[in-house]
């Protein structure tokens, strides 16, 4: 298994794996979201490969707002993390995530962050699992104008 840094060829692939990890999005829409983060020198992706085949990614940014529970700039952002099914408990989301760890502190990171949604317990284990502290918990509200 090996851990790659996505280029604008890898951009089919980022779709289909992002598509299982965020399955109300829209296909035409993470095609050109990602192909213009893959362009941006604060975005990255990195695939997990094994024998040439994509089984998993990560997406990774450098933020400069506020991040909360952070006090530096700018932080490193794992903004997603998938692995498939018959990979996953492995380590493959270890090495991604050491991948934009690694990625984030080249580009002048000194903290690292993420966010999990309040009910996906599998996901929060696995960030505590790798070092992360819990910063907050909150629940965003919308109304229509």
């Amino acid at each position: 298994m090996e851990i790659v840094k996505a280029t604008d060829n890898d951009i089919k692939i980022i779709v289909r794996l992002a598509l299982l990890l965020w399955p109300d999005n829209v296909e035409s829409e993470l095609k050109m979201e990602f192909s213009e983060l893959i362009q941006n020198k604060n975005a990255v992706f990195f695939l997990a490969k094994e024998e040439s085949e994509a089984i998993g990614f990560a997406q990774c940014q450098l933020r400069t707002d506020y991040v909360e529970g952070t006090e530096s700039s700018p932080v490193g952002y794992l903004e997603g993390i998938f692995v498939t099914k018959e990979f996953r408990g492995n380590g493959v989301a270890k090495q991604l995530l050491s991948a934009c760890e690694k990625w984030a502190k080249s580009n002048g990171s000194k903290e690292f962050a993420s966010d999990v949604e309040l009910e996906n317990n599998v996901s929060l284990r696995f960030h505590l699992n790798n070092g992360f502290q819990e910063a907050n918990r909150i629940i965003c509200l919308t109304k229509k104008l």
